[in-house]
């Protein structure tokens, strides 16, 4: 599964955006970056996943042909008549396609989360991280009961005089 290949905040996002089916403020909010700044990074992960199931594919040129792109895969995820240039027609229609096929993607990720969660593989490294950690716990209390015994920091008192024979 190509989503699962992706880095997890490309995944995570798309996964949110149309998979999940969230809103563009709902994702933004979440996330808690501007609607601009996660159309941009939406696109970014778009190309990604387009680039590895089409070949067709390009990545938008830096600068202001991204900004563009980004503001018109909104509105074509938003609106199915919304023009789209060329270069993105293949992003589009992974977007599209991914969204048309949501419940199958989201089963799909729950049964691979669960397959992972009782591998073989998933509960040695579990144990290799409790294991990890009572040992530096019990580090941590050998270190602090071997200690060498800190001298008092207070001054000793002064010797007491006793009075002067009255005599």
């Amino acid at each position: 599964m190509a989503l699962r290949e992706l880095e997890p905040r490309a995944a995570a996002l798309l996964t949110r955006r149309l998979v999940a089916g969230d809103s563009l403020e709902g994702c933004a909010r979440f996330l808690g970056v501007s609607e601009a700044a996660l159309s941009v990074s939406l696109l970014r992960a778009a190309v990604v996943l387009a680039r590895s199931l089409t070949p067709t594919a390009r990545e938008p040129a830096e600068g202001e042909e991204e900004a563009a792109w980004a503001r018109m895969l909104t509105a074509a995820l938003e609106r199915e008549e919304a023009p789209v240039p060329t270069g993105l027609v293949p992003v589009v229609d992974v977007c599209r396609r991914l969204r048309a096929v949501s419940g199958e993607v989201a089963t799909g990720l729950e049964s691979a989360t669960q397959e992972e969660l009782a591998s073989p593989r998933r509960r040695r490294e579990d144990w290799m991280r409790r294991l990890a950690v009572a040992a530096l716990l019990a580090l941590t209390a050998y270190l602090y009961l071997s200690r060498p015994q800190e001298p008092s920091r207070l001054p000793p008192p002064p010797p007491r005089q006793s009075p002067p024979d009255a005599g």
